[in-house]
C-alpha cells in the first residue's frame, strides 16, 4: 500500500518527529511569551506602554523582509539550529494584539481586590487572568500550533541538516517538485508517484484533525476575542 511506502521512508519518520517537536515546544514557548507580554502591555500603569504598543504594531504593517531576517539569523549564529525555528518565530504580532485586547477587557476590580489580599503581578496573572482567559489562550494556542505544524519556508531556508528538517519540507519536495525518493518508488506497484504524494499529505494532516475536536469548544468561544468592547 501507499501508506506502507510512506512510513518505510526514513525521512518521513524523522520529519514527523521533528514537526511534533517544533509544534509542541514552539507552541509552548510562543504562548508563554505572548501571554506574559500581552499581560504587561495591557496595563495602563506600565511606563512607555504607548511607545511599546506602537513599536509592536509597526511590525504588523512593515515586515523586515526575507534577506534582512536571514542575515539576522546568521549574525546570531542560529543557522541550522532548532532554536532558529522555535525562538525566531515565537511571537505573532496579530496573536499578541488579540490577546492584549482581551486582557484589557478583564475588570480591573478583580486585580485590585487581589492586590488588597497581598497578591503580586505574577500571582494575579496565574491565579486570576489565565483561568479567566482559557478560551482565548486555547484559540491563540491553536493558531500557533497550526502555524508551527504547517511552516516549511524558513525551515527550508535555515536548516541544512536533514535530521532537523520538519515533515513539511519533505512534503514540499513531493507536492511542488514532484520528487518521491527512490526508496518510496522501489516497489513497481507505486510507479505512479501521485498515490504516494496523496498518502503523505493525509499522514501530515491527521494530527491536526485529531486534536481539533478536543479544543473546538474553546475555539468557538474564543474566536471572537477582542472583536467586541463593552
Amino acid at each position: 500500500m501507499a501508506y506502507q511506502a510512506v512510513f518505510a521512508e526514513k525521512g518521513i519518520i524523522t520529519g514527523y518527529l521533528n514537526t511534533i517537536y517544533y509544534t509542541v515546544v514552539g507552541t509552548f514557548v510562543s504562548l508563554v511569551l505572548t501571554v506574559c507580554g500581552a499581560y504587561a502591555l495591557s496595563k495602563k500603569r506600565l511606563m512607555g506602554r504607548t511607545f511599546f504598543n506602537l513599536l509592536i504594531s509597526f511590525t504588523l504593517i512593515f515586515g523586515p523582509g526575507t534577506i534582512p531576517m536571514y542575515l539576522n539569523f546568521r549574525d546570531l549564529h542560529l543557522i541550522d539550529t532548532r532554536m532558529a525555528i522555535i525562538i525566531g518565530f515565537a511571537i505573532s504580532t496579530f496573536n499578541f494584539i488579540i490577546l492584549r485586547t482581551f486582557f484589557q477587557s478583564i475588570p480591573e476590580e478583580l486585580e485590585e481586590a487581589a492586590r488588597i489580599d497581598g497578591a503580586g503581578d505574577a500571582s494575579i496573572l496565574f491565579r486570576i487572568v489565565i483561568p479567566l482567559s482559557k478560551a482565548s489562550i486555547a484559540t491563540i494556542g491553536l493558531f500557533y500550533a497550526v502555524s508551527r505544524w504547517n511552516g516549511y519556508f524558513w525551515a527550508m531556508v535555515l536548516l541544512k541538516d536533514p535530521d532537523k528538517l520538519p515533515l513539511q519540507v519533505l512534503l514540499n519536495r513531493l507536492v511542488v517538485q514532484m520528487k518521491p525518493s527512490e526508496s518510496m518508488m522501489a516497489d513497481a506497484s507505486f510507479s505512479v508517484g501521485e498515490t504516494i504524494i496523496y498518502a503523505t499529505i493525509i499522514v501530515a494532516i491527521i494530527p491536526i484533525i485529531a486534536v481539533y475536536p478536543f479544543i473546538q469548544k474553546y475555539f468557538v468561544k474564543g474566536v471572537m476575542i477582542g472583536s467586541l468592547k463593552g
